[in-house]
């Protein structure tokens, strides 16, 4: 087997998760559809709740969940997927803002039209990228870490350390300590995706 044809045959453990979901989705594996979405609906949900469009968030979901079925088999490079995405559902947003209002929004403070919206969809797009970007960390970390770190910072209210501690079957004294190495874990991958 030649060289190029080996790497034509990687192994499904060389493929990353992007690209084994891909592959599968591509293969109509309702399962791999299914992590997908799993692994990006806080990120396709993140863009129309920082536009302020609560109520049509779950319609903007859809619709580019649907496009997202529709359009996989054109993407030519599975690390595109994320900034796809992104761009995606920032257009259906627009396009959703556009079909509900015919006029022109002002800014509330200052009574003026509301700035550049490209300036805003470029710094929005920013935002989002990197907010992807520590959710890919945080779901790549061990076990333990993520499960702390999803349980200090992102369930409202805030557990108590004693509760986490019961949880993660450590010692109530050791979170703190814990908690400082798995956020410089986080924080090493980050630096290293240029996050």
């Amino acid at each position: 087997m030649t060289q190029s044809a080996a790497k034509k045959q990687l192994a499904p453990s060389a493929l990353s998760a992007d690209e084994r979901l891909i592959r599968d989705c591509l293969k109509s594996d309702p399962k791999a559809w299914s992590e997908l979405i799993d692994k990006y609906k806080n990120l396709i949900y993140s863009i129309p709740i920082k536009l302020g469009m609560y109520q049509d968030a779950g319609d903007i979901f859809q619709a580019v969940c649907v496009e997202l079925l529709t359009q996989l088999p054109q993407l030519r490079e599975h690390r595109a997927l994320p900034k796809w995405l992104i761009q995606t559902c920032y257009r259906k947003c627009l396009a959703h803002q556009r079909a509900g209002s015919r006029h022109v929004e002002l800014d509330p403070v200052t009574n003026a039209e509301r700035p550049d919206e490209e300036l805003l969809a470029e710094e929005l797009l920013l935002q989002i990228e990197k907010e992807q970007g520590v959710r890919d960390g945080i779901s790549a970390m061990p076990g333990r870490c993520r499960q702390m770190i999803e349980m200090l910072f992102f369930e409202a209210p805030a557990r108590p350390y004693d509760e986490i501690a019961k949880v993660l079957g450590l010692a109530t004294g050791s979170i703190g300590f814990i908690r400082g190495r798995c956020l410089a874990r986080l924080r090493k991958h980050l630096e290293k995706k240029g996050v």
